[in-house]
């Protein structure tokens, strides 16, 4: 009767151990996958285009409006695939 009981209770904890594996692969698809795709070959997301931009811009010796602007124009180019 206690091997049953047992038995039973661990098959139910490995089923529930299983389907939150499953849930955390779900939301990690779904975080990868939001957003609008890049339409244009070559284009880039806007988080794609400014985390390229800001290594692009890392250590430049330039006051800060003139990086801001700088990097919006750099998103903009790369968001619409000119590199």
């Amino acid at each position: 009767m206690i091997k049953t009981v047992s038995t039973v209770a661990m098959a139910s904890l490995m089923a529930l151990a299983m389907s939150g594996v499953a849930q955390a692969q779900n939301k990690t698809l779904q975080r990868a996958t939001s957003g609008q795709p890049a339409a244009i070959q070559g284009a880039m997301t806007q988080s794609q285009a400014r985390k390229a931009c800001q290594t692009e811009m890392k250590g430049a010796r330039e006051s800060k409006a003139s990086i801001n602007t700088k990097m919006k124009l750099c998103i903009d180019q790369k968001m619409q695939g000119n590199s």
